[in-house]
């Protein structure tokens, strides 16, 4: 049953994590283990349970792990998640477990109509978004402390690879169709399919590399305000940022942390976590821009998702990239677009208290595509949009490149 694999793998995911580590919350925009476990619990329990009739497994679970859905009520500051010590892991565990049972044996009996079966259907598509949610979160716990203890030393590394060439693709311009189509699995702010109007362009074949990162850094990229949103630079020099999130310099070594503990840069892996401010300084630093969403997805529509590295491939980072054409649409870093995210033309949310999932968000963020090495594979398709605030950078994001054909 698709549903008990879902869930069980975000129990694999927290395979490896202490009772400790389960509790940490490093900072406002992250959450704890325990709560994503249990946060994806009650979603199921809420929307699809108690539309059967059934009651809660504890009516104060409603409170602590409801995320942003006012109109069921209150809940917990997201900024204050870390402070829920109880119940404790192993209660969380056995809440899981009572809702996995009554959920199994729900879609056994044949009770939940097709209404309900879109309901489940979402519900494991956002467990997946809190696996990888919990990847980003968990490695932003363990990588500030200052062991910067491995999630897993077992995770597969390969040796230091050539550095792809950086070439470039051109597509036409025109009325083009973007957007999910009506059949099939998508979220709310992916449809409606619609008509866009796009400028030909080119697109690098490859994602930015830690090289060019390097060459960025190196060429005083940090410190020239020219080439900073003002925005980004007033962040970037409050919070002090002189390299991605985790890079450090040990005796004039450039090393950073990933899952399986810190190692020395690897100048041709696809860089990451970088935020919307440093994607758009680098853009401009290499006299180039960000793709727009439209754009993303037009040049998305020939790639293969399967190609891609996801979470499945037990790295859970990005790899160096390698063949022709187009290298890394799907997977290994989600990517940002020079797009604010918004409704498509036609926009509808969902009905009830779903209609909070996406809409609501629609202001002060810009649009991600194409998933990363923490996504589960076959969780996104060339219509996904992703979405963060422009400062975000314990999310698995990088840059590709794109400029308007013939400007070079």
């Amino acid at each position: 049953m698709r549903y008990r694999t879902v869930r069980q793998r975000t129990l694999g995911l927290c395979a490896s994590l202490s009772i400790e580590d389960h509790a940490v919350q490093s900072m406002p925009d992250a959450s704890p283990a325990k709560w994503h476990l249990a946060h994806t619990t009650w979603f199921f329990e809420t929307f699809v349970l108690a539309a059967l009739g059934q009651p809660p497994v504890d009516a104060r679970y409603a409170y602590l792990f409801n995320s942003y859905y006012d109109a069921l009520g209150a809940h917990v500051e997201r900024a204050r998640r870390g402070t829920i010590s109880r119940p404790t892991l192993e209660e969380v565990h056995a809440y899981r477990a009572i809702v996995d049972e009554r959920v199994a044996s729900s879609i056994h009996a044949g009770r939940c109509d097709a209404r309900l079966e879109a309901v489940l259907e979402l519900g494991m598509h956002h467990e997946q978004q809190h696996q990888e949610l919990l990847l980003t979160d968990v490695k932003h716990a363990l990588g500030t402390q200052p062991l910067r203890p491995a999630y897993r030393a077992d995770l597969a590394r390969g040796g230091e690879s050539a550095i792809a060439p950086l070439a470039w693709l051109g597509f036409e311009g025109g009325v083009h169709e973007i957007g999910a189509p009506a059949r099939g699995f998508s979220f709310d702010h992916e449809r409606p399919r619609h008509r866009v109007v796009i400028a030909p362009f080119e697109l690098a074949t490859r994602p930015v590399c830690n090289a060019e990162v390097l060459a960025f850094i190196g060429d005083g990229g940090y410190a020239d305000p020219r080439l900073w949103l003002a925005d980004g630079f007033a962040a970037s020099q409050r919070e002090g940022w002189r390299a991605p999130l985790y890079w450090e310099q040990r005796d004039g070594v450039w090393v950073h942390y990933d899952l399986a503990g810190v190692r020395e840069i690897d100048p041709a892996e696809t860089s990451c976590h970088l935020s919307y401010y440093e994607a758009d300084a680098i853009a401009r630093w290499a006299r180039a821009r960000l793709p727009t969403e439209a754009e993303w997805e037009l040049a998305a529509q020939g790639a293969r998702p399967h190609d891609g590295h996801w979470a499945d491939d037990d790295r859970l980072h990005p790899r160096p990239p390698a063949g022709a054409g187009l290298q890394q649409m799907f997977g290994d870093v989600w990517e940002w677009t020079q797009s604010a995210y918004g409704p498509y033309p036609g926009f509808a949310p969902l009905a009830g208290p779903l209609g909070e999932y996406n809409g609501k968000f629609m202001s002060g963020l810009m649009v991600l595509r194409g998933g990363s090495c923490f996504t589960p594979r076959g969780h996104v398709r060339a219509s996904s949009r992703n979405y963060f605030a422009p400062r975000t950078r314990w999310q698995m994001a990088g840059v590709r490149l794109a400029w308007d054909w013939g400007a070079v």
